[in-house]
């Protein structure tokens, strides 16, 4: 059973950083593409950034520049160094693993930037 489990996030002021991890089990993880979703309390959910099985990168046009996602295969981990946080990048992080079709999704972590 695939499982990811987040953490690292919590409180910061504008202008500051934070990085959040995401640890895959029960699967191969150097076959998995993994993204970092923000959660609104609605809960949808939209894409911020991404990294392919292969190490490319992608991200959200908003945090471009500011955050950087990377991955330890031997780790099974993917991490999202977030920089230069603005009040609107205040949400609930969730990190998704796609592989073969199928989605599998973590709990989500907060992340707050405080004005």
């Amino acid at each position: 059973q695939t499982q990811l489990v987040e953490s690292g996030g919590g409180l910061v002021q504008a202008g500051g950083s934070l990085n959040v991890s995401c640890v895959v089990s029960g699967n191969v993880f150097r076959l998995l593409d993994v993204g970092w979703y923000r959660q609104d309390p609605g809960n949808q959910r939209a894409l911020v950034a991404k990294i392919t099985k292969d190490g490319i990168t992608s991200y959200e046009d908003s945090v471009q520049g500011r955050f950087a996602i990377s991955r330890d295969n031997t780790a099974n981990t993917v991490h999202l160094q977030m920089n230069s946080l603005k009040p609107e990048d205040t949400a609930v992080y969730v990190c998704n693993a796609h592989v073969l079709r199928r989605d599998y999704w973590g709990r989500g972590i907060q992340v707050t930037v405080s004005s």
